[in-house]
C-alpha cells in the first residue's frame, strides 16, 4: 500500500510526525528554538510582510475593477455547483472560523485595556484605535491573502485543466520543472504550512473550549482536559470527512452560520446596541480612512510600537500566509464557475465586512463593559474573555453553551476542511481524495495541535505560524506573476480591453 502513496504524501507526512515526536520528547529545545527563529524573522522580515501583503491587495482590487474581471473561473458554460450563501458560508466557515471566536472580544479588550497599537490604553481615543486596528487585521488584507492563492488555483484548474496543486500553477514561470522535483519541493513546503497553519487554529479551538469549560464549571485548563477535547472533536470531524464534501462540509458550513447569526443576534440586541452601531460605522470610516498608513506601519523608530506590531500584525499576517493553501485550495474548489469579478467582490469584501459586525458587537460590548466599570474582562485570560461579557447579562449560560457549540462545529469544520484539502495535495490534486488519505492526515493535524499546545501553548503557536509562513509568502509571489502573466497573455488573445475590436470573439469565447 506505501507504494501508491505519492512522495509528496510520505515527504510532508514524514516531516510533521518527526516535529510531533520531538515537541513530545523534547518540548523545552523545541520551544526555545522556535521563539528564537520566531523573534528573528519577526525583526528581521517584518517589513517584507508588510510589502507582500499589500501587494496582493494591490493585485485583487486591480482585477476587481479590470476587463479581465468578466473571464470565468472555469470553461464558458460551467455553473457554480454551490448557491451563493452556501458557498459564502463554506469560504467564511473555512477562512476564519474559530479565529472570529477566539479574537471576537480577546483582541478589542487586549488593544483597549492591555496594550495599545498607539500607546493610548483606557481612553476614548483608544477604543477608537482598538477596533481600527482590529478591522485592519481581519479584513481587507486577510482575505487578500485567502483570495490571491484561491484565484491563482481555480483559473489554472478549472479554466485551463492543470492539477489543483499549487506548484502545477507555476508552469508559465518555470515551464516543466514544476511537476518534477521542483514541484513537488514547492507542494511539500504547501502541505507544512496548510498543517501549521490548520493545527495552530485547531489548538486555539481546544483551548479556548478549555477556558469556557474552566470558566463555567470550575474544570482546570491543562494540556490532558485540551488532549479529550481534541481528541473527541478529531472523532466527530473525522465522521464528517468520511460524508465527503457535498455534505459534511456544506451542512457543518450552514449550521456555523446559523449558530453565529444566533450568538451575534443575542450581544447585539440585549448589549448597547446604540453604542454598537455607532462605533462600527465610526471605525468603518476610520478604517478606510488610514488603510494605506496601516498596511505600511513598522514603526523603526520606536521600540515598544514595534513589538506590537511583531506580535499582532506580523503575526496575522503570517497566519493568514500559513492558512492561505488550505483556504485557498478550498475555495478554489468550491467556486468553480464564478467569475474573476465575483469571486474578488464576494471572497475580500463580504466575509470583512461580516467580521466587522462581528468585532464592533463582541469586542464593543468587552470594551463597554470595561469603559464604564461593570467588568474587568481585559484581567481575564485570552480564552476566558468571550464568556467574562457572557456574565454580564442574564442569557449569559445559554450564550455560552451556544458559543462553545460553535467552537465546536468550526473546529470540526477547518479540521474536516483540513484533511479534505491536504488529501488534494498529496493525492496529485484529486478532487475527491480516498478516506484513509484524509483520516491520516486528521490524525496528523491533531496530533501535531496537541504537540504545540504541550510544546509551549499559545506562544508556542503563534511561534510557529510566523515560521511556516515566510517560504510559502515567496511561493504566492511567484503564484501571482505567474497568473498575471498567464491572464495577460489570454486577455490578450480575447480582445479585452480594446476598443471595438475582438467583440463577438470576446463574447463567446469567455
Amino acid at each position: 500500500m506505501w507504494k501508491r502513496f505519492t512522495p509528496v504524501f510520505k515527504i510532508s507526512a514524514g516531516i510533521m510526525l518527526v516535529l510531533v515526536i520531538l515537541g513530545v520528547a523534547w518540548p523545552d529545545g523545541l520551544e526555545t528554538a522556535t521563539t528564537n527563529i520566531q523573534a528573528f524573522i519577526a525583526n528581521k522580515f517584518g517589513w517584507y510582510y508588510l510589502i507582500v501583503v499589500t501587494i496582493f491587495v494591490i493585485v485583487c482590487l486591480f482585477l476587481l475593477f479590470s476587463p479581465v474581471g468578466r473571464i470565468k473561473l472555469g470553461k464558458p458554460d460551467s455553473k457554480p455547483e454551490f448557491s451563493r450563501p452556501t458557498w459564502i458560508a463554506m469560504l467564511f466557515s473555512a477562512g476564519m472560523g474559530i479565529g472570529l471566536v477566539f479574537w471576537g472580544t480577546a483582541e478589542p479588550i487586549s488593544h483597549y485595556a492591555t496594550s495599545s497599537p498607539t500607546g493610548e490604553i483606557g481612553t476614548e481615543q483608544g477604543i477608537k484605535d482598538a477596533l481600527r486596528f482590529t478591522f485592519f487585521h481581519w479584513g481587507i488584507h486577510a482575505w487578500a491573502i485567502y483570495g490571491i492563492v484561491a484565484l491563482v488555483l481555480a483559473y489554472f484548474n478549472f479554466r485551463h485543466d492543470r492539477s489543483g496543486l499549487v506548484s502545477s500553477t507555476l508552469q508559465p514561470l518555470i515551464g516543466k520543472t514544476a511537476e518534477g522535483n521542483t514541484g513537488r519541493v514547492i507542494d511539500i513546503l504547501a502541505v507544512i504550512a496548510t498543517v501549521m497553519g490548520v493545527a495552530t487554529t485547531l489548538g486555539f479551538g481546544a483551548v479556548q473550549i478549555n477556558g469556557g469549560l474552566s470558566y463555567l464549571y470550575n474544570i482546570p485548563v491543562n494540556i490532558v482536559i485540551q488532549f479529550i477535547i481534541v481528541a473527541i472533536v478529531t472523532v466527530l470531524f473525522m465522521i464528517s470527512a468520511w460524508t465527503g464534501l457535498s455534505k459534511g462540509i456544506r451542512y457543518l458550513s450552514n449550521a456555523n452560520m446559523v449558530l453565529a447569526a444566533i450568538l451575534f443576534g443575542m450581544i447585539f440586541i440585549m448589549g448597547p446596541t446604540l453604542f454598537l452601531l455607532n462605533i462600527f460605522t465610526n471605525t468603518l470610516g476610520s478604517y478606510v480612512q488610514h488603510l494605506p498608513e496601516m498596511s505600511f506601519r513598522i514603526a523603526p523608530l520606536d521600540p515598544d510600537i514595534r513589538e506590537w506590531i511583531n506580535d499582532w500584525t506580523i503575526f496575522y499576517w503570517a497566519w493568514w500566509i500559513a492558512w492561505s493553501p488550505f483556504v485557498g485550495i478550498f475555495i478554489a474548489r468550491v467556486s468553480r464557475g464564478r467569475s474573476i469579478r465575483e469571486f474578488v467582490f464576494t471572497v475580500l469584501l463580504v466575509p470583512s465586512v461580516i467580521g466587522f459586525l462581528w468585532f464592533a458587537t463582541f469586542g464593543g460590548t468587552a470594551i463597554s463593559l470595561e469603559h464604564e466599570g461593570i467588568a474587568k474582562i481585559s484581567e481575564l485570560a485570552t480564552e476566558e474573555s468571550l464568556f467574562g461579557v457572557f456574565a454580564n447579562y442574564p442569557f449569559g449560560m445559554i450564550a455560552s453553551v451556544v458559543a462553545m457549540i460553535l467552537i465546536g462545529t468550526f473546529f470540526i469544520t477547518s479540521a474536516d476542511s483540513g484533511t479534505f484539502v491536504l488529501g488534494m495535495m498529496t493525492t496529485g490534486g484529486s478532487q475527491n481524495p480516498g478516506h484513509f488519505i484524509k483520516l491520516t492526515w486528521g490524525v496528523l493535524l491533531s496530533a501535531t495541535a496537541l504537540a504545540l499546545l504541550y510544546t509551549g501553548g499559545l506562544q508556542a503557536l503563534q511561534n510557529t505560524m510566523i515560521i511556516a509562513a515566510l517560504p510559502f509568502s515567496i511561493i504566492m509571489l511567484l503564484m501571482t506573476a505567474s497568473f498575471v502573466k498567464s491572464l495577460y497573455r489570454e486577455s490578450r488573445e480575447l480582445g479585452i480591453g480594446r476598443i471595438n475590436q475582438g467583440k463577438g470573439k470576446k463574447n463567446k469565447k469567455q
